[in-house]
């Protein structure tokens, strides 16, 4: 007697693809996607060419060299560079219109790169043309970083969401692979950024604005060259005959509509067939029938898109005092830390924008450990496969951030402390003796908790959009960022404003006067209260069903 069949579950359906020409790829074909082609966008992230290489390498610096050779004021260079990248991240949205409707996410790759290498080389001109008046050079350099900043906008959803495209999320075990790839993403971008930290900055400061400028240009030409060369390995999402965008317009109409709509009488349903033969009644009703549940088919799948996409706005807004938070790295903190005694060994001065590479090496150094060892360790006792729900990990990285401005604060305590003590008050260019060594906690933390929330929120935003709207995901996210940069310029403008008119502001020129510490303690407090909104918002939240959770 045979023995029962061994039962076997369905096999996944596979997603359709498209190459750069938009012919379509199978998602179960082995020379496209997956890690082949994943490893090579990632490769061009932690090589010098990288994006973020080119874009950080400009805003590491930016508050050093508006403070010094243009001689901006403390509180407007903070203003003017949260300004910049909060432009720099809105202008996603932008790219996310382009890339999921009209030219798909490759050839806005391509475009937005060649933007960018364009603003770059009009950066480098600014800064080495010797007969540029005052008043060119500053509306020309802004036209420039403003040009830099538009092109990485648009640049940098459609690249991430390239990378996650490489994984078909309709199969199990590349679903798998794809919450590793975000990962492995943020931990090749962090390793740019140290090296972008380490090397450019040290030639800003020490030996050419010109060639610090220069060298993100010409590594930008590299990236796009490297792009290239992988062409024939993405995965791409063939575009849509109507354009995603434009049917969640049309979804809100039609839930308006939908409350105010009202069933056919049987007296107007007579008023279409009057005058016609009795079979052609029948033929016309079953006409109106098919039109009808059409119609209502696709304004129900319209609608569902339009409620995916409203029901991530409150986790949306619960992050944003996150991404003011956030943005203090590369403004205040340099600035606090070129005060102190940055000295390693006898003669080696760390530039202070350097500093910011302990964020990234801390990055760098536990997404691995996250990765490999936390969890699998996580996994077996929660259940589920990415070991940490996406909201958790979100949660996790904004309390780091709580932690991080209360250490901050307390660290800024103590040097103002060891500055009165010194008698540096009314010194501002003299070092406080006071080792860099102390802002190492603030930075480390920082660098966790982008480990845990910014590498989250990526995902999430990725993950529980609609199929084609993806690249609105990853705009959704990098629009967090930039509006709590905004609301950071606004912010600190604001308390300039009022601390000025009582007295010495928090944000004065001589940083011995100002108090920064009263500005990271009311960042701290916000912090805390947006946590405790984040978690009322994550405990509601219902995540998107895929087809791999049924299977």
């Amino acid at each position: 007697m045979d023995s029962d069949p061994v039962l076997r579950p369905p096999s996944p359906p596979s997603t359709i693809f498209s190459d750069h020409l938009g012919r379509p790829v199978s998602g179960s074909s082995t020379t496209t996607g997956r890690w082949t082609a994943a490893l090579f966008i990632i490769g061009v992230e932690v090589a010098e060419s990288s994006v973020s290489f080119c874009y950080y390498a400009v805003l590491s610096n930016l508050i050093t060299y508006l403070s010094g050779p243009l001689g901006e004021s403390t509180a407007e260079v903070a203003a003017n560079v949260n300004t910049w990248e909060g432009f720099a991240l809105m202008t996603s949205l932008v790219g996310a219109l382009v890339a999921d409707s009209l030219l798909g996410r490759y050839r806005t790759i391509m475009l937005a790169s060649l933007l960018y290498i364009l603003g770059l080389g009009m950066l480098t001109l600014s800064s080495i043309l010797p007969n540029l008046r005052p008043q060119v050079q500053l509306p020309f350099f802004y036209l420039s970083l403003y040009l830099v900043a538009f092109a990485q906008g648009c640049l940098k959803p459609a690249f991430m969401a390239l990378g996650a495209d490489q994984f078909d999320e309709n199969d199990p075990q590349e679903c798998v692979l794809r919450r590793s790839f975000f990962n492995w993403w943020h931990f090749g971008m962090n390793v740019g950024m140290i090296c972008s930290l380490l090397m450019l900055t040290y030639l800003q400061d020490n030996i050419s604005w010109g060639l610090g400028f220069g060298i993100p240009c010409i590594l930008m030409v590299i990236a796009t060259v490297v792009f290239l060369i992988g062409t024939r390995m993405y995965r791409c999402y063939p575009l849509e005959a109507q354009s995603p965008f434009a049917r969640i317009g049309r979804a809100f109409v039609a839930m308006v509509r939908k409350g105010g709509a009202r069933s056919v009488t049987s007296d107007e349903s007579c008023c279409l067939f009057e005058g016609e033969p009795k079979e052609k009644q029948h033929l016309i009703a079953f006409d109106q029938s098919n039109v009808e549940e059409d119609e209502s088919a696709e304004s129900n799948a319209q609608v569902k898109e339009a409620k995916a996409v409203l029901r991530l706005f409150p986790i949306w807004t619960a992050c944003i005092v996150y991404a003011i938070v956030f943005s203090q790295s590369s403004t205040f903190f340099t600035k606090q830390g070129g005060t102190m005694d940055r000295r390693i060994g006898s003669s080696f001065q760390v530039p202070p924008a350097a500093l910011q590479s302990l964020i990234f090496a801390t990055v760098v150094l536990f997404l691995p450990i996250y990765d490999r060892i936390l969890v699998p360790t996580v996994r077996r006792f929660s259940g589920t496969s990415s070991g940490f729900t996406l909201l958790q990990r979100i949660g996790t990285g904004i309390a780091l951030s709580v932690i991080a401005m209360v250490v901050a604060a307390l660290v800024e305590g103590k040097r103002l402390k060891t500055a009165r003590d010194f008698g540096l008050i009314d010194r501002p260019n003299e070092t406080v003796p006071m080792s860099l060594w102390w802002l190492v906690p603030q930075y480390i933390l920082y660098g966790l908790g982008e480990a845990f929330a910014v590498v989250g929120l990526q995902e999430f935003f990725y993950d529980q959009v609609p199929d084609t709207l993806r690249c609105l995901g990853m705009a959704l996210f990098l629009s967090i960022m930039g509006v709590g940069r905004l609301i950071s310029g606004f912010l600190v403008a604001a308390i300039q404003e009022v601390t000025h008119r009582t007295g010495e502001s928090w944000f004065s020129n001589n940083l011995n006067r100002a108090h920064l510490d009263y500005f990271y303690w009311l960042l701290a407090g916000l912090s805390a209260i947006a946590m405790i909104v984040y978690l009322f918002f994550a405990h509601a939240y219902v995540y998107k069903k895929k087809v791999s959770d049924a299977l």
